[in-house]
């Protein structure tokens, strides 16, 4: 019996809305969305209009929509392969396109990734036909072409011949079928850990925030006196340090680099060899200094990394004296910066014009207020700089240097007092528009639009996040070569990884230029690829995936997320019938996700009993009376359904009261009682926040505030040295009997 072979032909189009409606869906642009309150809209043709024109259409008539759409379908069959292909180990079959009348042999040559090469050869009528092709008169034909089983997991590169001429190349990714999920998570066995915001830590000895050393001292408390297998960490990525507008660890200037701010000054081996750095170290100025910033209550992002940037160069002088005696220790950094490459060359050459050009004028913030020559990565003007400044580079990328050095060191001293996962990362959803990541890589964002979210509770006109979107072909056809180093520079030093707003990897949501948030729409990925590069990366580091899967999300997105062995991300305060509101019970958790209380976007758990969330809203002017009336009654709602569920699971004691409003904080019982629940859900992870480990009434971020409110500067309100003092072991106690009681290792 001959099986039927699926057809593909190009669809032309009779009128202007059919080209653009067709145009719109062949680039992903959905013509439609619904919100969180289930309401769907849909985004005019206007909006779509200008979505392709920032991919680079030409809209203004009929026939230049056509025109393009048939350029694009032509390139396509053009060459027999797309210039990435990613598959995955249990689908290993090429799909080639070629004219319906090239038939002969197709010859092969893989190029792997350790160097080696495999070749092999086929005759076209051997191969299986997966669909034709056709437009007009002209056909093509798609035949699957097995890949030999010696072609491993990894990034390579496949080259095709037909009858001896060239038939394309491709980057041939190979990827696992699910990301890392180590062997102690197998069953029904789960595990905890502890999220902090480095920054926050409070010490006796650092400069004003936390630092690596801090970061040990932590692991060494969480491990041995509670039993934690992991440290949760925010985002580490390298800012701009300037308040209010540059300090959010989901708003970096670069996704690839870290901010120096953790770097432990006193442990870089420079420090004890440099006599200057020691001098100024213990000058009565700069004590003073590193005590005053030490006691102030918030983080001063700017005025610590003033401090270290100083002391940094001074160790930089001193690593250059010493590489001229042929270190070791100059040999491993050379070895880095080989490594690195290019990437780190555009961050280290954007970091010296950011300083050299700022020094000249006070009011050139970013790389959009530098001089026109200097605006772009790759002008002539740019690369003069960098030779005239190379030491100054060179100074950025020793930074990164040490803050590899210490960031491994923490890893693996995690490791070695016996944490099984040690670091726990958080990879930002997107990157500054004023920051390198852009400036280095224009070509990787469109222009024209900017990403945010549809209508929701809080933004009932939807959100504008302000950067703008991927260019997914343009990172397609690089092989995705930015996106696996965003993955890659963080997984190298940890052993999970949460992804914020992971839905960014299905779709995101594209507002035009000079238009509303809500008269958006989402605009689609290559999810699958997406996907299937992070399992790679998860299986080669051996790092759990976490995706934060909040908000707007389709069962087609959590079904892939699954499929893939992605933990998706509960929060206490969300998991609630749809139909009643009420929270679920504990045995309702999924099994396959990691649960929370909050997030630093959230109350915590002593300032979501006191609404302190609700009220540092209407202080900032973001609700009006109205609003806070109405989510003061939504609170004291929650709270009742909360109170109702901890009874029902019998976690307080049988005189706790059963009413909410006379429970007028979050006291010991009831500390106990939502910890106690969140440690007995099947969820494979369970993830305390420091704020909820003293009961501290203050969220890290207040969203839609700036100035109005510190955001990402609230300091830890227990040092690091008093962990282990009678006035904490209460809490210590209460954490780790409750991961006794229900088995969390």
């Amino acid at each position: 019996m001959t099986m039927s072979v699926p057809e593909i032909r190009f669809q032309p189009s009779g009128n202007y809305e059919q080209a653009l409606a067709l145009a719109a869906c062949e680039c992903g642009i959905d013509r439609q969305y619904w919100d969180i309150f289930h309401k769907q809209h849909e985004p005019s043709p206007e909006a779509q209009s200008r979505i392709l024109q920032a991919l680079g259409w030409d809209t203004s008539c009929h026939q230049a929509i056509e025109h393009e759409r048939r350029r694009r379908f032509e390139s396509s069959v053009t060459n027999a392969v797309p210039p990435t292909l990613v598959l995955s180990e249990s689908q290993r079959s090429v799909p080639v396109t070629l004219s319906v009348d090239a038939n002969g042999s197709l010859c092969f040559e893989i190029l792997l990734e350790d160097g080696h090469r495999l070749a092999g050869s086929i005759d076209t009528t051997q191969l299986r036909t997966a669909q034709r092709i056709s437009d007009g008169d002209r056909q093509w034909l798609t035949y699957d072409l097995d890949l030999p089983a010696e072609v491993p997991l990894g990034y390579h590169v496949l080259k095709l011949e037909i009858n001896g001429t060239s038939a394309g190349q491709c980057e041939l990714i190979v990827c696992p079928d699910h990301a890392y999920l180590p062997d102690h998570l197998d069953g029904h066995a789960r595990t905890a850990g502890f999220n902090v915001a480095l920054y926050g830590l409070r010490s006796d000895r650092n400069w004003g925030c936390g630092d690596f050393k801090d970061l040990r001292a932590l692991i060494e408390w969480a491990r041995i006196e509670v039993g934690f297998s992991f440290v949760g960490l925010n985002p580490l990525h390298a800012l701009h340090n300037r308040v209010p507008y540059n300090t959010s660890p989901y708003l970096p200037l670069s996704l690839y680099y870290k901010n120096p701010i953790y770097v432990d000054v006193e442990a870089v081996p420079e420090f004890k060899n440099s006599g200057a750095a020691q001098c100024l170290f213990q000058s009565m100025a700069v004590q003073c200094k590193i005590r005053e910033l030490r006691e102030r209550e918030y983080v001063d992002y700017y005025e610590v990394d003033r401090l270290k940037r100083r002391f940094l160069k001074m160790l930089y002088r001193q690593f250059r004296r010493e590489r001229m005696q042929g270190s070791a220790r100059a040999r491993s950094f050379g070895e880095y910066c080989r490594r690195e490459g290019d990437l780190l060359h555009k961050y280290a050459l954007y970091r010296a014009l950011d300083e050299g050009l700022h020094k000249q004028d006070r009011n050139r913030w970013t790389w959009r207020d530098w001089p026109k020559e200097y605006q772009s990565a790759d002008s002539e003007a740019t690369q003069r700089f960098g030779l005239e400044h190379t030491r100054t580079v060179e100074f950025y990328k020793y930074t990164q240097f040490v803050i590899d050095e210490q960031l491994t060191a923490v890893q693996e001293y995690a490791k070695q007092i016996g944490m099984p996962i040690g670091l726990y990362h958080d990879l930002a959803v997107a990157t500054d528009s004023c920051g390198s990541d852009l400036w280095a890589h224009r070509r990787f964002y469109v222009n024209g639009c900017r990403v945010g979210a549809p209508p929701d509770d809080f933004s009932p006109k939807g959100q504008d996040w302000g950067f703008p979107p991927p260019d997914t072909q343009a990172h397609r056809a690089n092989g995705y070569k930015l996106y696996r180093e965003s993955i890659r520079k963080i997984v190298e030093h940890g052993g999970a990884l949460r992804i914020d707003h992971v839905m960014r990897l299905f779709r995101l949501f594209w507002i035009p230029q000079d238009m509303e948030p809500w008269q958006g729409t989402y605009v689609r990925d290559h999810a699958t690829d997406l996907m299937r590069i992070l399992a790679l990366e998860s299986v080669r580091s051996g790092n759990i995936i976490i995706g934060e899967d909040l908000g707007t999300v389709t069962d087609e997105i959590r079904d892939m997320l699954a499929r893939f062995r992605i933990l998706s991300y509960r929060l206490f305060y969300f998991e609630k019938d749809n139909q009643n509101s009420r929270f679920k019970r504990s045995s309702e958790y999924p099994r396959q996700a990691l649960v929370s209380s909050t997030t630093h976007d959230l109350p915590t758990l002593a300032g979501f009993w006191l609404s302190r969330d609700i009220e540092a809203r209407r202080a900032a002017g973001l609700a009006d009376e109205a609003g806070y009336q109405r989510q003061i009654e939504d609170r004291k709602r929650e709270k009742q359904s909360m109170l109702d569920t901890l009874h029902a699971e019998n976690l307080l004691p049988p005189h706790y009261s059963r009413d909410a409003a006379q429970v007028p904080e979050l006291d010991g019982d009831l500390h106990n009682a939502v910890i106690g629940f969140l440690a007995q859900v099947p969820s494979m992870i369970l993830l305390l926040n420091q704020e909820d480990f003293t009961k501290e009434t203050e969220q890290q971020n207040l969203p839609g505030s700036t100035a109005q409110y510190p955001n990402w500067q609230r300091k830890m309100k227990v040092k690091i040295e008093d962990l282990r003092s009678p006035a904490v072991q209460g809490y210590t106690s209460m954490f780790r009997n409750q991961l006794t009681r229900t088995g969390r290792r």
